[in-house]
């Protein structure tokens, strides 16, 4: 049985981001921090090093100097790229306060967050030229100064490339402001909006304090190497992608390697020689779909079965032959793939097996925006299909009022937890309490100290008699059906102020073709209800059953790092029901 282990490796301490670009200029040097190409089908790769990216964010800090923005805010908005890394640590290390944005947000959103950030100065990438154009026109923000990262025809808006050519001109003259300059790394310097809309999303309020100790924990977790090239989608405004791939990953020196688009991730694997990439549940469950298909077409169903068996039989005696058994299914991400990190929701156990068989370290991880923002995780030693690991050292989690079953709600303490939501007391007082975050998920601890994530608080369906259902559990089992690309189960009110368990079902037109090539698009919702009540209800109590289904090839809504937004979609069915 497994025992908790506080950590496995030393790790090493980071005090603030001020240490992180050190740790560039005196360690890494002339190794490559970042791979990307300036178009999806280019050949050319364009490298940075880190000497490069240390002179670069040193240099673009010295120009925001110059333009007293200390102790300012700096809203920054724009794709995953090299220059919003670059921005993001010159901004917080001149002790100025960054607000990063969602760049998928829809315009209006946009414009309401700059206001309520009250940011002082924004960083954007062209494609949001039409929206600050407007915001400078209307007026209404606290705007002084306008960067575009890339030039265009405004002559009203600075440039990033302007000022890093002024940030050298300084530099060269002696300009010393950026060395002066001492953030104190626990004070909120990081305003991190919540996915929502922005009448009730939050603004979460960190210090470069809470994220280095997150970095700290991880590094005492996970054996990260600098030889490592990480690929770089979810989105960089996000405080997961951001911690644990941006601010985690190159503190171990590896390289990032901006992924050209969702469509281009398997192309992107093998060209950049991908080790390893954090990503949400969804995007491992699609891939190891395809992986199974790819076997099946190949008639390999049965060999490779027989072969995972042998495989982790040898394993029980210290022999690993996993790499060389599956390298034709490796290389088709490029045969360097050793670790993914998940996080976000829940993840079908097939799936994480069926990498882990593969010979892939699949490490699963549990956290919020509040908590900096791993909270706990699998590490290199310990792992359990189902849970998400140990609580990370120097984090303390309990379960708070837990019933018959072991589960309760969440409560996290320890020097990853936030401030407190900006400007929102209320919010604030609801969650901190006496030292401790109430998370709002549901979750239980087993017996050997490996944490289960059940679900969220506020999600849960209570039955007229008090039998309470968790959704993601019956979600897990309707999308390990082959043809399904997601779902979501909510509870419809029915007579008697009760609910009736339903679910929402997505599947891929593509492989409902292929498996019923005699059906039409009528049929299909008598298969798949046909599916639900054998390879599903059949497994369940009585009163966990789903009585009635939809199923659609729309895909549900979600947030740009594909997170399903439960009650928006929920409250869209039940509308048009």
């Amino acid at each position: 049985m497994a025992k908790r282990k506080d950590k496995l490796y030393e790790g090493e301490r980071l005090e603030d981001f001020r240490e992180l670009v050190d740790r560039y200029e005196n360690r890494y040097k002339d190794k490559t921090a970042f791979v990307y190409k300036e178009e999806p089908k280019a050949d050319k790769h364009i490298s940075i090093s880190y000497t490069q990216f240390a002179s670069d964010i040193k240099t673009f800090a010295t120009s925001l100097l110059d333009m007293n923005l200390q102790n300012k805010k700096v809203a920054l908005i724009a794709p995953n790229r090299y220059e919003w890394c670059v921005c993001y640590l010159a901004i917080t290390t001149a002790d100025i306060s960054i607000v990063p944005l969602d760049k998928s947000l829809p315009d209006n959103e946009i414009k309401n967050l700059v206001i309520r950030s009250r940011a002082d100065a924004v960083i954007f990438d062209h494609k949001y030229t039409h929206v600050f154009e407007q915001l400078k026109l209307e007026d209404n923000t606290n705007l002084k100064q306008y960067i575009c990262l890339d030039k265009t025809e405004n002559a009203d808006f600075l440039y990033y490339s302007d000022l890093l050519e002024k940030g050298k001109i300084l530099l060269n003259s002696g300009d010393s402001r950026y060395q002066k300059v001492k953030p104190d790394p626990n004070k909120v310097s990081i305003l991190l909006f919540t996915s929502g809309t922005t009448a009730i999303s939050k603004c979460v309020g960190l210090s470069q304090s809470n994220i280095c100790a997150d970095i700290y924990a991880l590094s005492q977790m996970t054996d990260i190497r600098k030889e490592d090239v990480f690929l770089s989608f979810l989105p960089l405004h996000h405080t997961f992608e951001s911690t644990c791939t941006f601010l985690y990953g190159t503190s171990c020196g590896i390289t990032v390697a901006f992924c050209d688009g969702l469509k281009y991730v398997q192309k992107n694997l093998v060209e950049f020689g991908v080790t390893g990439f954090v990503c949400v549940p969804l995007m491992l469950e699609i891939m190891y779909k395809k992986i199974e298909k790819g076997i099946e077409e190949k008639g390999k169903t049965k060999l490779v079965k027989n072969m995972r068996k042998v495989c982790n039989g040898l394993l029980k005696v210290g022999i690993d032959i996993r790499s060389k058994v599956f390298k034709e299914i490796l290389e088709q991400f490029g045969g360097k793939l050793h670790t993914l990190i998940a996080g976000g929701a829940p993840m079908n156990k097939d799936a994480i097996q069926g990498f882990v068989d593969l010979g892939i370290n699949l490490l699963q991880g549990y956290g919020l925006t509040e908590t900096s923002p791993v909270v706990a995780g699998e590490n290199d030693k310990y792992k359990r299909a189902g849970s998400v690991g140990f609580p990370l050292p120097g984090i303390t989690v309990k379960i708070d009022k837990p019933n018959e079953e072991g589960i309760g709600e969440i409560l996290v303490k320890g020097p990853t937890v936030m401030h407190g939501y900006i400007d929102n007391e209320k919010a604030t007082n609801e969650v901190l309490k006496n030292g401790w975050f109430y998370t709002g998920d549901l979750g239980k601890f087993d017996d050997d100290g490996f944490l289960y994530v059940t679900g969220r608080k506020k999600d849960v369906i209570v039955l007229k008699n008090g039998k309470n259902i968790f959704p993601e559990e019956l979600e897990i089992l309707i999308n390990c059906l082959p043809y399904v690309s997601e779902s979501i189960v909510y509870g419809k009110p029915v007579k008697d102020n009760d609910l009736m368990i339903c679910a929402k079902i997505v599947y891929n037109m593509d492989n409902m073709k292929e498996l019923y090539p005699d059906k039409s698009e009528n049929d299909y919702h008598n298969l798949i209800w046909s599916d639900i009540k054998s390879n599903v209800n059949h497994t369940m109590p009585a009163y966990k059953a789903i009585r009635e289904i939809i199923v659609t090839d729309e895909p549900l809504i979600k947030t740009t790092t594909q997170k399903v937004k439960r009650h928006e979609e929920i409250k869209k069915i039940l509308e048009n029901n």
